[in-house]
């Protein structure tokens, strides 16, 4: 579905060509129009900048910064290279905010990136392994369960990285995709995500949740962490409920002040990169989220850098929060309903149904 260069240029200036609420009418117009060719069953709702919640108080030259990190990948080359002056007009000149989805199906959770105690040697404190993924993993899908490994499957095949002290720190480790391992010898090293084995995940919070009868959006990490703690045998059990199993690679490079690398091969910037549902929304979009956090109300432009295996949907959002304690805190306790809204440049609302 191209767009003939008139249209791109019309496109371009709809700002300067169209008032806020002429621009409304007939993005919904077209939209209406062209999504059942598209073969989409969801809504699309059509903004504007005036719509979003708290747009005019963000600091655009933020998530400008973080945006620039991975356009080049998310196929959007040439709005890289357009000289920025002022970020917030950068913003409004050349995206339209769409709405896809229903808000009343959102969820919004936290991840981070933990800093972990670790040896790169097995001894009777440092018993707990990181693996490396198995050289088979591909041919054999999916491949052992976290029950299977946890019981032996693949031990004396050479694929520890590392050993921690805790299981439950190595459980919340594969949760959340990569960390920070401390040694003993005071080296800090960087953990990335490598490869799954191919299993669903399992939320064993939902699960415990359900066991305990807690309201859902009262429940937290912290609590979940140490119920497995306190009750090792029922923990480890509860923990194999969940059958996915993450492997993982040493990463190299990446400066200590850089968060870790996330799904769309650059690195993660605290508060502003999310991890999303790359069948429902493209990575390296620029997300305006409107949610409530530990930390308090976000009203936010973020940038789909990541993705996990909990997270589906449109309006389903995983916020990277930082590193360390603290950030870990916040996480764990974000769990929340909101608003994400996309914001699709200009040049390509034909991928979205408009162009025809």
């Amino acid at each position: 579905m191209g767009v003939s260069g008139g249209r791109r240029e019309w496109c371009r200036n709809w700002d300067r060509n169209w008032g806020q609420i002429n621009r409304r009418a007939v993005l919904g117009g077209l939209l209406a129009a062209s999504l059942p060719r598209m073969g989409r069953a969801v809504s699309a709702t059509p903004l504007t900048f005036d719509d979003l919640n708290g747009w005019s108080d963000d600091d655009h030259e933020a998530a400008l910064t973080a945006w620039k990190v991975s356009c080049e990948k998310a196929g959007v080359g040439p709005l890289c290279r357009i000289p920025t002056r002022n970020a917030r007009w950068f913003w409004e000149a050349h995206f339209t905010p769409i709405m896809f989805g229903d808000p009343q199906s959102s969820l919004f959770t936290g991840y981070y990136e933990p800093v972990i105690p670790a040896s790169r040697k097995q001894s009777s404190k440092w018993h707990v392994p990181v693996y490396a993924p198995p050289k088979d993993l591909k041919r054999r899908w999916p491949h052992y369960t976290r029950a299977e490994v946890e019981t032996g499957a693949l031990a004396g095949k050479g694929l520890e990285l590392f050993w921690l002290a805790d299981p439950v720190d190595a459980f919340f480790l594969h949760i959340q995709g990569s960390g920070r391992l401390l040694l003993e010898n005071g080296e800090l090293v960087r953990l990335g995500f490598a490869a799954k084995n191919g299993h669903d995940y399992v939320s064993i919070g939902r699960i415990y949740n359900k066991r305990k009868k807690a309201a859902p959006l009262t429940y937290g990490a912290a609590p979940l962490r140490r119920w497995l703690r306190a009750n090792p045998r029922d923990g480890a059990k509860l923990m194999r409920e969940n059958p996915s199993f993450i492997y993982f690679q040493e990463r190299h490079g990446l400066g200590m002040e850089q968060g870790p690398i996330g799904a769309l091969g650059v690195p993660l910037t605290s508060g502003r990169s999310v991890a999303i549902d790359p069948a429902k929304n493209p990575l390296g979009q620029p997300l305006w989220i409107e949610t409530d956090t530990a930390a308090g109300p976000m009203r936010r432009l973020m940038i789909g850098q990541d993705t996990g295996s909990a997270v589906k949907g449109h309006q389903r959002a995983d916020i990277f929060f930082g590193t360390g304690d603290r950030a870990g805190q916040v996480a764990g306790s974000t769990r929340a309903e909101g608003r994400m809204i996309s914001l699709v440049p200009n040049d390509q609302l034909a991928l979205v149904g408009i162009g025809n």
